[in-house]
């Protein structure tokens, strides 16, 4: 009882030593009318602004609102974070619409102790940058203050807000040499391609060196930044994209560009060396021919990000979607491996831990932010309108504290 005390003590002490300067409210916090005030009012303390959805459909279904409920430390190892800046993801579209919702449903409330739809008012937006306002009692790495970056994983509230709460082994360190909105545009797709280069491909700094990499649909946000980690680690590099994101991504670092726009890209794959991995953004008809462009019985990988997953589960349901997904995944690698080749599906996946060894390689110039668009905060629409287009040549970001707007 005496150790809670001090630690409730300490804590108000610094709340109202934050908020409070000589009887009125701490200057400090106030810039132009820029920063959040801390209150003790009730309402002040647990709103913030934010979009959201309250239903899965098109864009009509965000809602701007200032009533949006303010992120609890639940956790000792969480820590919140004032948003700076949001990027925004082909998943945020896919969510908005109610993809994977089964599955994510399941990881939020694994007992179903909740109704359908207690998801709902749903806060989107996967990358995050910002600085951290509170740490949790076991938090030791972060303290109020830092500026840091996250990969928010897809069960959790999203950026779309003014503040989010996070895992403390989620977060990590912003790269120094960036700004809060290009910072934004990294962690999600760093962690999608780290996790599918490294934790599922096989490749690190240490074993890339002259090895042949193929990614298939490189101009987006995922196969940017692989082309810069994998250049960084000394691997030839070859995409396909269309012919006016040549420039762009040859200007990333690639060797060979394919323009899938002039004819059947596979023909003119075919005409190349094999490859060692293969990373897949476009799934589809590309399965039937890109394992082929693999050298057999060398351990070469095929790895898509586009699987089956989270859509059968939407359509069969839990236990059914998992068990066709099982099936699926395991008949396609097992035919592949008889050929000498490995084929392989990757996924996001959260880590703080890879974001710090990403912001070395940043701030040592080996990787370097790729913003197409930034919108404000009340533009929030028009970004996903953005997005939803399709044909990116890097990352759409939102500005979401004023002080990133002025």
């Amino acid at each position: 009882m005496h150790v809670f005390r001090k630690v409730m003590c300490a804590r108000w002490f610094s709340l109202h030593k934050l908020c409070w300067a000589g009887g009125s409210v701490n200057p400090a916090l106030v810039k132009d009318g820029s920063l959040r005030t801390l209150s003790t009012s009730a309402r002040r303390s647990t709103v913030m602004q934010a979009w959201v959805i309250d239903k899965y459909g098109s864009n009509s279904v965000l809602r701007y609102t200032k009533n949006a409920s303010f992120p609890i430390i639940h956790y000792p190892n969480e820590v919140i974070v004032k948003v700076h800046a949001a990027g925004l993801n082909p998943l945020d579209i896919n969510m908005r619409g109610g993809y994977g919702a089964a599955t994510l449903a399941m990881k939020r409330d694994p007992l179903s102790i909740n109704k359908a739809g207690s998801e709902f008012p749903l806060i989107l937006g996967r990358d995050v940058s910002g600085v951290i306002m509170e740490c949790g009692l076991d938090v030791s790495y972060f303290k109020p203050g830092d500026e840091v970056w996250a990969a928010i994983p897809p069960w959790k509230q999203g950026s779309l807000a003014e503040f989010v709460v996070l895992s403390a082994n989620e977060v990590s360190h912003k790269p120094k040499s960036l700004s809060h909105v290009d910072a934004a545009s990294l962690p999600y797709v760093a962690a999608t391609a780290w996790s599918a280069l490294v934790n599922t491909g096989g490749l690190n700094k240490d074993n890339s060196a002259k090895k042949r990499v193929l990614i298939l649909g490189g101009s987006g946000g995922v196969g940017t930044f692989a082309i810069q980690m994998l250049k960084s680690w000394g691997a030839h590099v070859t995409v396909t994209c269309s012919q006016n994101a040549e420039r762009l991504v040859r200007g990333l670092g690639a060797d060979d560009v394919v323009d899938y726009t002039a004819g059947p890209v596979e023909k003119k794959l075919q005409t190349l060396k094999k490859f060692d991995v293969i990373l897949d953004n476009i799934g589809g008809e590309t399965e039937h021919w890109a394992l082929s462009l693999l050298k057999p019985w060398c351990g070469a990988k095929y790895v898509t990000l586009v699987t089956p997953f989270l859509r059968n589960t939407d359509q069969l349901g839990l236990a059914d979607g998992m068990m066709q997904t099982a099936v699926t995944v395991a008949t396609k690698a097992l035919k592949h491996i008889t050929k000498g080749v490995h084929y392989r599906w990757g996924f996001f996946a959260p880590s703080g831990p890879a974001l710090d060894d990403i912001s070395d390689m940043v701030d040592a110039g080996k990787i370097h932010a790729v913003v197409e668009e930034q919108f404000s905060f009340a533009q929030v629409p028009q970004a996903f309108e953005k997005v939803e287009k399709g044909h990116a040549r890097g990352k759409t970001i939102v500005t979401v504290s004023r002080e990133q707007e002025e």
